[in-house]
This record gives C-alpha cells, structure tokens and sequence, in this order.
C-alpha cells in the first residue's frame, strides 16, 4: 500500500482513481478550492486528516476513516459508497453520508443535517449526533449508545435495531417499519405516528401525544413521562410500568399502567381496553 504523508491537496480530483493507498496527516483545503478529492478511489484508508473541501468521498469502496475532521464546508462527504469504516471522526458538512451501504461509524461527533439519506446497513456505536431529517428512508440500521438531538429523525426507516440510545428528537420514527428500540431513552413530540411492527422495550418515552396512527405497535415494560393524547387510532399492545397523563381512542388492542390521568373514547370506533392498576376501564 503507498503512503502519502504531510502533504496540502486543494486542486479538483486530487486523488481521483486511487486504490491502495494511506493517506496521513493530510490537508484537503486551499484557494484552488477544488472538489471531489477521493472519488472512484478503492481500499483508501484516511488517518489523521483534516477536510475543508466539498465532497470528498463519492463512489468509493473500501474505506477507512480514523482521527480526521470534516469541516461545516466539507458538505456532502460521503456519497454511493460501500464498505467503509470511520472511527474517531468530526462529522460537521451537511448531508455528510448518502446513498451508501455498509458503513460502521464508531466513536464519532456528528453535526450534519440530513445525514444518512437513503443508506442500508449502517451501524453506529458510541457516537453523538446532531441534525435534523436524521437517517430519512433508510433501512437495516444498528445503533448501540448513540446520543441524538435534532428534528424529524428515522422517517421511513424499516428494518433495523436500536439499543442503549437517548434520543431527543421530535416526529421521530414517522412511518417506520419493523423496529425494535430496548433500553433508551426517545424524548420528542408527536413519537412514531403511522408506524407499522415498531417495539419498544425497556424504555422511556417522554413528550405530548406520543403513538398515534399505529399498526402493531407493542410497548414492553416501558415508562411514559409528559406523555398525553397517547395512542389515538392505534392497534397497540402495550405494558406501561408508570402512570401515563391520558390515552385516547385507541383503535385495538391492550393497554395497562399504573395509573391514567384521563381515558377518553369518543369514537365509536375505538375498541382498545386500557387496564390501570385497580382493574379496567
């Protein structure tokens, strides 16, 4: 593998094609102000680097990222690529990963809105993130301590698994399929309207009218704080070890808890039973 140490890229391309190369201690910055520094390239690994420059990883396969920084002006970072690892690494240029496959992110600092569009098998582990629009439309995602806050996080997403998280994001999981979340903490209002097959376990859940619109939706030894309006419209199975504010008409299903501060079903369509401590109803 050829080495290229201690050297300043800022023209167009600068290391377009390249396959089998380290790359350390590099600057990709300058007045020429050039773009696209890595495209096409195969089994680059990047270490200790430091990015001001727009897109500079598209189309690449093979790739490993450690103890770089991308800058706010290094947007669009990582496109259509496959195979990549980054560790210990500064996230900060909008619409840093897209279209991408394969990508294992650990020990990062993330600030990126709309990260993450449209990508399949990321696993994020030990990492914070901020954006809004987080991971929109994308699909077999593994997150393990991962600490978010943003807006609009998880739209779309089907397929994927989320353990020891804290999320502090509003509209989260909005149309999400297949999901399971354990052991985390999703603070944020209006959580996973019109989802499908979305489990939560071991969980906290915090903020107004959480859960609505649901189908197959299950809560397992789960807390609910702040939460009201909860579960309107919703085919739920639910087990809430807390008191919960006030549910709503919900559609089908089973719910108990501790206490409910209000039951309201004024729709004679909503058949779901809520259980409270003292028996149902």
């Amino acid at each position: 593998m050829k080495t290229i140490m201690n050297q300043t890229f800022d023209e167009e391309r600068a290391l377009y094609g390249s396959k089998d190369v380290e790359v350390v201690d590099c600057r990709f910055d300058g007045p020429a102000d050039g773009e696209s520094a890595f495209k096409e390239c195969r089994d680059i690994a990047v270490k200790d680097c430091y990015f001001n420059l727009r897109y500079p990883f598209w189309h690449d396969k093979g790739l490993k990222i450690s103890g770089s920084e991308m800058t706010e002006a290094c947007r669009a970072a990582l496109w259509y690529t496959e195979d990549a690892w980054i560790e210990d690494t500064k996230l900060h240029g909008i619409k840093a990963l897209r279209e991408c496959a394969n990508v294992r992110i650990k020990g990062c600092d993330i600030i990126s809105p709309e990260f993450g569009w449209s990508v399949r098998g990321i696993n994020i582990e030990d990492t914070s993130v901020e954006g809004e629009y987080f991971m929109l439309r994308s699909d077999h995602l593994t997150f393990d301590n991962v600490k978010l806050k943003g807006k609009y996080s998880f739209q779309y997403i089907t397929d994927s698994v989320f353990t020891n998280c804290d999320f502090d994001t509003k509209d989260a999981f909005w149309h999400a399929r297949n999901v399971i979340v354990r052991d985390s903490v999703v603070k944020g209002e209006y959580l996973a309207w019109y989802c499908e097959n979305v489990t939560f376990e071991n969980c906290t859940l915090i903020g107004t009218q959480p859960l609505c619109y649901c189908k197959g939706l299950k809560l397992i030894n789960c807390r609910m704080v702040d939460c009201d309006l909860a579960f309107e419209k919703s085919d739920v199975e639910a087990e809430i070890v807390s008191d919960v504010l006030s549910i709503k008409n919900p559609h089908s299903g089973r719910i108990t808890a501790e206490s409910v501060g209000e039951i309201i079903m004024d729709d004679p369509e909503a058949e779901g039973k809520v259980y409270v401590k003292n028996g149902c109803v």
